[in-house]
């Protein structure tokens, strides 16, 4: 309860907050000789708005307790008479007021945190578009979003997960859109999350993904407000993290992975071409050098017989078996990818030039590798940077073909094709089958999945995402 007594409520407010070093109380009288307590947690309110809009009217002009509120200017106030409803409040902001006589409390909303200045995004690149990306700050992530959607049916729904942390964390849709069976689903998984830290999207997504015993996920992320103002205008949900620089969307499509930002600022020919570059970049990424593998090793009748002999005369001198050759040039190349990412940004380019060309030639002069592996360990990777989204998967993959490969042949990788598609056929995400449009098929969603046809013609939302509402625009006008 809350004391009448000041003195009485700062030893409690101490108690209650362990005695942390950031706990600041600050009592002091007005002019009319009433004491005042503020009590609030250091650098997460506005320092300026306290001084001048809290402290200076009251020291001034306060002359009868109970007209405290006539003297604050402040609307988002809220009064409390038990100090353990003050825990919440002050961890996000708020500044706790107590006035000698009365057993009652006002908290005050100022919170400000340290923030960093909107920035472009640094994932997903475009030439053309939007260039804003989201940043740590949840109610900033929020207005991003609503700048891109001024309607009346956008909504956020708030809540707090992380029985420690006490994270915000906001889901995002368009109320005639939604599917309502997915926000249902999804509000059940949130409600159920039982964990000391949210300290990211990632940590939700691990809680509320349908597949996360797989390689695949049924949940996409994005830096860039526009792409989650596209998603939601199709019936997608958005789930922004506070603190996180990512938002999640769902449900997802296999094939939102080869799509980008700028498709949809670019001419739908180009657009079309780019994604097929990017499914062939995809399948290279993680088959070549598995069938590099099996064609020198079991299948030389299909290898042209002048390539054959450069190959072989590559090889004379190298001491391991092909297979082994593969399985440490791919190891090598992870091993390279993954240093340069961890180190500073300066050192880790310095890193890529010297693991890519130096290392690498010194390996193939001294005969420890033959040129033609490296050639197509290279282009594997070169690959699996146009479609980074499926990083995961191709790292993994990748391996896994080669020592397949490495005992079966092409026989092993055409299995493991067949078994990838049947796996990606039977994933689904929150019920929408992850291989829409192409399994089950759907003409009309074909139309801006491998295809990108003209804005003029996507008059129809994706019928998995949304039941209702699917008509972009009346086509009689």
């Amino acid at each position: 309860m809350i004391s009448k007594e000041i003195n009485i409520n700062k030893e409690n407010l101490k108690e209650l907050f362990n005695n942390t070093s950031d706990l600041v109380l600050y009592e002091f009288k007005t002019l009319s000789d009433i004491s005042i307590l503020i009590a609030y947690i250091g650098n997460t309110i506005d320092q300026n708005i306290l001084n001048e809009d809290i402290i200076k009217p009251l020291k001034e002009d306060l002359d009868i307790k109970e007209n405290i509120n006539s003297k604050i200017f402040i609307s988002n106030y809220t009064e409390i008479k038990d100090l353990k409803n003050s825990i919440n409040p002050m961890t996000r902001g708020g500044v706790i007021l107590f006035i000698e006589g009365l057993d009652c409390s006002y908290i005050y909303n100022i919170s400000k945190w340290k923030e960093r200045d909107l920035g472009t995004a640094d994932n997903e690149t475009s030439v053309r578009g939007p260039q804003q990306a989201f940043i740590e700050e949840i109610d900033v992530n929020k207005s991003l979003i609503r700048q891109r959607v001024k309607n009346n049916d956008l909504i956020f729904e708030d809540y707090t997960i992380g029985n420690v942390t006490n994270t915000d964390i906001s889901l995002v849709y368009i109320d005639k859109i939604v599917k309502p069976e997915v926000l249902e689903e999804l509000r059940s998984r949130i409600l159920n999350i039982d964990t000391d830290a949210i300290l990211d999207g990632g940590n939700i997504e691990s809680f509320i993904d349908d597949n996360i015993n797989r390689i695949f996920a049924s949940l996409s992320y994005t830096e860039r407000p526009d792409v989650v103002a596209g998603k939601i205008m199709e019936g997608r949900i958005g789930v922004i993290c506070d603190g996180s620089p990512d938002v999640l969307t769902l449900p997802k499509l296999f094939i939102e992975n080869f799509h980008t930002a700028e498709d949809q600022y670019i001419r739908p020919q180009y657009a079309t071409f780019l994604r097929i570059i990017r499914i062939i970049a995809f399948i290279i990424s993680f088959t070549f050098p598995a069938i590099y593998l099996a064609l020198i090793s079991f299948h030389q009748e299909m290898v042209p017989t002048d390539l054959l002999i450069s190959i072989a005369a590559q090889r004379e001198g190298v001491p391991f078996s092909s297979a082994l050759e593969a399985v440490i040039m791919v190891i090598f190349f992870e091993l390279l990818k993954e240093s340069s990412t961890r180190l500073p940004k300066a050192i880790g380019e310095a890193v890529t030039l010297v693991g890519g060309l130096v290392i690498g030639q010194a390996a193939i002069d001294a005969g420890i590798v033959s040129a033609s592996l490296v050639i197509a360990v290279a282009l594997s990777g070169m690959a699996e940077f146009v479609v980074p989204k499926l990083r995961e998967m191709i790292t993994v993959y990748r391996l896994i073909f080669v020592l397949i490969a490495s005992v079966t042949g092409l026989y092993g990788v055409s299995l493991g094709l067949v078994m990838i598609g049947v796996q990606l056929v039977s994933i689904k995400s929150f019920g929408v089958p992850y291989m829409w449009p192409m399994a089950p098929w759907d003409m009309q969603g074909m139309k801006d999945n491998i295809l990108k046809f003209p804005k003029q013609d996507l008059n129809i939302r994706p019928n998995v995402l949304t039941p209702k509402n699917a008509r972009k625009r009346d086509e009689e006008k």
